[in-house]
């Protein structure tokens, strides 16, 4: 069971996913809430009865499932429909981070959630000991961006934009870790952090 949780956040094309590869191949548990958003929605979970609930039959496919496109539609036409959706699936998500965390082997977990500054940092999740932020200077967003989903550099600008700031998601950090491009940097990095975690995480509350 592992008593000491790590919220891992950073901007788009920072190298969140990176950094958590790095983790799990020192054996670290890492429960990532886009993986939770969509278990917390499938057939038989409370969540996806309050949606069916709120939204009607039309947010569910023939088979039971959640029609994501319709309901996508439906959100981004209406701020107030996106924000029931929030609340209906957020704290399960939520709840399926701290499970997936407490439950895993190893002194320490690693839950990643993309928009952690835009959430509200330890505020929406309490129950973080720490938050580590993957950090990129803007410009090597943009690059990564547009080299890895083929988009132009207009996309990739209203892509960051869409996100907190830099400085908002540094604002919420206990540790930053620098990810600009240097892959032998990157794995010093997170094996000094993944010995200053054990030692917190041995340390008396």
């Amino acid at each position: 069971m592992s008593g000491f949780i790590i919220g891992l956040t950073g901007g788009v094309a920072s190298g969140k996913s990176e950094v958590a590869r790095r983790f799990q191949a020192l054996g670290v548990h890492v429960a990532d809430a886009d993986l939770a958003a969509r278990e917390v929605v499938e057939p038989g979970q409370p969540a996806l009865a309050r949606i069916a609930a709120h939204f009607g039959d039309a947010a569910l496919r023939p088979d039971g499932r959640l029609d994501r496109r319709r309901l996508r539609e439906r959100i981004f036409a209406d701020a107030g429909e996106r924000r029931a959706l929030e609340a209906i699936t957020h704290p399960a998500i939520r709840a399926a981070l701290e499970a997936g965390c407490r439950a895993a082997p190893g002194p320490y977990a690693i839950a990643a959630i993309p928009l952690l500054a835009e959430a509200g940092g330890c505020t929406a999740y309490p129950w973080l000991d720490r938050i580590l932020v993957v950090d990129a200077p803007v410009e090597l967003q943009h690059a990564r961006l547009m080299l890895r989903d083929g988009v132009d550099e207009s996309l990739a600008s209203r892509m960051i934009a869409a996100q907190a700031p830099r400085q908002a998601r540094l604002a919420i950090a206990d540790d930053v870790l620098l990810n600009d491009g240097h892959p032998d940097r990157l794995d010093t990095a997170v094996d000094m952090l993944h010995r200053r975690y054990l030692a917190l995480a041995a340390a008396p509350p």
